[in-house]
């Protein structure tokens, strides 16, 4: 066995290794679950780890029946605001699951990885 051989063992067992660690935090984000809101709580949207939306709630309080069309508008709004705080959720939560891992090799590189 040549010394080439070792590094290139190395190189499989850690992407191995990193391709487990992977899937694991893929799984945790698919079975994590964030809120969003919007309107003081008046829009709740909940979704996975990876973003998919999940459940969106509206308190019959933001339903203005004197004024349907204005309401429609404002909870419209109050939708995207809540759906998009709930992504931004899921996004921090996905750096804080994955980004250990790109850092693992070399900031997403190969840098840190033996023979590279």
């Amino acid at each position: 066995m040549n010394p080439g051989d070792v590094n290139l063992q190395q190189l499989l067992e850690q992407a191995q290794l990193v391709q487990q660690q992977l899937a694991s935090a893929q799984q945790e984000l698919n079975d994590a679950q964030v809120e969003g809101t919007s309107g003081g709580g008046m829009v709740v949207a909940t979704v996975n780890g990876s973003g998919e939306l999940l459940e969106l709630t509206i308190d019959p309080k933001a339903i203005d029946p004197k004024d349907p069309e204005e309401t429609a508008e404002t909870i419209a709004d109050l939708v995207i605001a809540a759906v998009r705080d709930a992504v931004r959720a899921a996004a921090e939560l996905q750096q804080e699951k994955l980004g250990p891992l790109a850092q693992g090799l070399g900031g997403g590189g190969f840098g840190q990885l033996p023979g590279f």
